[in-house]
């Protein structure tokens, strides 16, 4: 008998400082559009291009935890959150393709954002010899890249169909036309520290135990 095809899995990283309705929604109706069945929400422990988070690793992972609770697509995968170091995308991707094998299609979610920052990233050349991009949409950003060389690059990688992140382990870009869910962390920090509601920011369990534990005062 054949062996049934190996399913599309996804990796969503993020400092998730904290995790909120935008991250959970614009992901889940990119897992509707492109039929994912498995998204991976990967934290970073030390992210090398922002910021460092105000609330501590196991604080993030285990909001995490509570927001996907009833959420079967998602799964916590905790490997960053363990290291001291930067966690540089490609090194982590590495380590997964060693894990799943050269067969299995997988796929890296960013947002639009990051995708027109690309060219910054740690060895951003060798991410499509490892996944897929997933680019979901954000408010206000343009499709152009910072260079014509960039941008050729974008278009040359690109595809308008979901068929190939299915079929192809890796190399294609994929840029969703997800809701656009103009909530950013930042904002809803800024609201907890002045004591302004965020219920309909953040999961009612997140936000309890954020309260609980006194963060973003």
């Amino acid at each position: 008998m054949a062996e049934p095809p190996l399913m599309l899995q996804a990796i969503y990283g993020g400092t998730f400082d904290p995790i909120h309705y935008g991250h959970l929604n614009s992901v889940t109706a990119l897992a509707e559009q492109i039929s994912l069945s498995q998204v991976i929400i990967m934290p970073n422990n030390v992210p090398p291009h922002r910021p460092q988070p105000e609330a501590s690793s196991e604080q993030r992972k285990r909001m995490v935890e509570l927001a996907i609770a009833d959420k079967p697509l998602f799964t916590l995968d905790c490997r960053e959150l363990k290291r001291a170091t930067p966690s540089w995308t490609v090194e982590t991707l590495e380590q997964i393709r060693a894990e799943k094998g050269h067969l299995q299609p997988l796929a890296f979610i960013i947002g639009q954002d990051s995708l027109l920052s690309l060219a910054h990233w740690h060895r951003w050349e060798e991410l499509l010899s490892l996944c897929h991009l997933l680019v979901c949409q954000r408010p206000n950003y343009p499709l152009t890249m910072e260079t014509p060389e960039l941008q050729q690059w974008l278009v040359t990688h690109r595809t308008h169909s979901t068929e190939p992140l299915h079929q192809q382990p890796a190399g294609k870009i994929f840029i969703a036309p997800t809701p656009l869910y103009d909530i950013a962390a930042t904002t809803i920090r800024k609201r907890l520290a002045s004591g302004q509601s965020c219920d309909n920011l953040v999961p009612a369990p997140v936000l309890n135990f954020i309260h609980q534990q006194h963060l973003y005062r």
